[in-house]
């Protein structure tokens, strides 16, 4: 029996994404047949962080960091070849730019110059793939 969570935004009880989770244990290659375990794992974590009164922070859990990292990456893999695939970018290729670097700086707590860092740094891991 799968259980609804409520959305934090809109209140609405809605079923896991149970698609989204089966990419992220791919990353770190977690067979279908270990999700639940993995997930039991990860649950566990959060409720000894509940109870301990402190945030569950996914960092500290390196195989879903690494899992959670590796999805965001994927999911940004165009974005980012973009940011890196030519030198004087067009109004929307600069616009995409602006916006990843927004995202980092605001959800990840990067400074505007660790992010562009970053995403040089990832366009060069990216030119080598080539």
């Amino acid at each position: 029996m799968t259980r609804k969570l409520v959305d934090p935004l809109t209140e609405e009880e809605r079923a896991p994404d149970e698609k989204l989770m089966r990419s992220i244990e791919d990353k770190v290659k977690v067979p279908d047949s270990g999700k639940d375990a993995f997930r039991n794992e990860v649950f566990r974590k959060v409720a000894m962080a509940q109870r301990a009164g402190e945030h569950f922070d996914y960092t500290t859990h390196e195989k879903l960091k690494e899992a959670i990292e590796k999805q965001l990456f994927e999911e940004r893999r165009d974005t980012i070849k973009l940011t890196v695939s030519t030198r004087n970018p067009d109004p929307d290729q600069l616009r995409k730019i602006n916006e990843v670097v927004d995202t980092l700086v605001r959800k990840e707590n990067y400074c505007a110059e660790c992010a562009n860092e970053l995403l040089k740094y990832v366009s060069s891991l990216l030119a080598r793939e080539k």
